[in-house]
C-alpha cells in the first residue's frame, strides 16, 4: 500500500506542477512578464506560498515555462540550418520565429531581453544566435541574402512582431507570416 501511495503522490505532484506552468504560460503569453506570481497562483488554484516552494522567483518560473518555447525556437534554428538552401532555410526560420513570438508576449520579451531580471535565456540565446549566423552567412554566399544584413538583424524582426499584439489572438499567427513574408522580401539580395 505504501508503494501504491507513493506513486499517487509522485502522479500528483506532477499534474500539480504542470497546472502552475500551464498556468503561467498562460499568462506570461498573454500578459507579458509583469504578471504578479500571485495571479499566476490563483489562475493555477494554489496558494502563492506553494508557487514560491516550487518557484521561488520569477526567473525559475519563467525559465521552466519557455523550456518548451525555446526548444522551439532551437528547432526552427536546426531546421533552418538542415536546409540544401540557405535561402528557404533563412525564409521558414523566420516564418517559424514571428509566429512563436506572435503566440507569446511574454516569450518575447523574455528573448529579447526586456526583463532581463525576469528570465535568464542567455545562453539559449547565444547558441540560437550562433546558428543564425551561421544560416545567414550561407545565404550570403549563396547570394540570395542581402550583404548589410547581420544576425543581430533578427532582433529587430521579433521586435516587429509585438506591433501585432494589438490583433485578436487567433488572428495573430496570419499576420505573423504575412509580416515574415514581407520582412523576408526586403531581405532578398538586389
Amino acid at each position: 500500500m505504501g508503494e501504491q501511495m507513493t506513486r499517487i503522490r509522485r502522479s500528483d505532484a506532477v499534474e500539480n506542477r504542470a497546472r502552475r506552468l500551464d498556468a503561467a504560460r498562460v499568462l506570461f503569453a498573454r500578459d507579458g512578464l509583469d504578471v504578479p506570481m500571485r495571479e499566476v497562483a490563483r489562475h493555477a488554484g494554489v496558494g502563492p506560498a506553494t508557487l514560491y516552494r516550487h518557484f521561488p522567483t520569477k526567473q525559475d518560473l519563467a525559465a521552466d515555462a519557455f523550456a518548451a518555447e525555446m526548444q522551439v525556437c532551437r528547432a526552427a534554428v536546426d531546421e533552418g540550418l538542415a536546409a540544401p538552401s540557405a535561402w528557404e532555410g533563412l525564409r521558414r526560420m523566420i516564418d517559424r520565429l514571428c509566429v512563436l513570438h506572435a503566440r507569446n508576449r511574454g516569450f518575447t520579451e523574455a528573448f529579447l531581453t526586456t526583463f532581463p531580471d525576469a528570465v535568464d535565456l542567455s545562453t539559449e540565446r547565444r547558441v540560437a544566435l550562433d546558428g543564425v549566423a551561421r544560416l545567414v552567412r550561407r545565404a550570403q554566399a549563396e547570394g540570395n541574402l542581402r550583404r548589410d544584413f547581420r544576425p543581430d538583424d533578427l532582433v529587430l524582426t521579433l521586435l516587429a512582431t509585438r506591433g501585432l499584439d494589438g490583433l485578436p489572438e487567433a488572428d495573430r499567427p496570419a499576420a505573423a507570416r504575412r509580416l515574415a513574408a514581407l520582412l523576408v522580401e526586403g531581405l532578398r539580395a538586389g
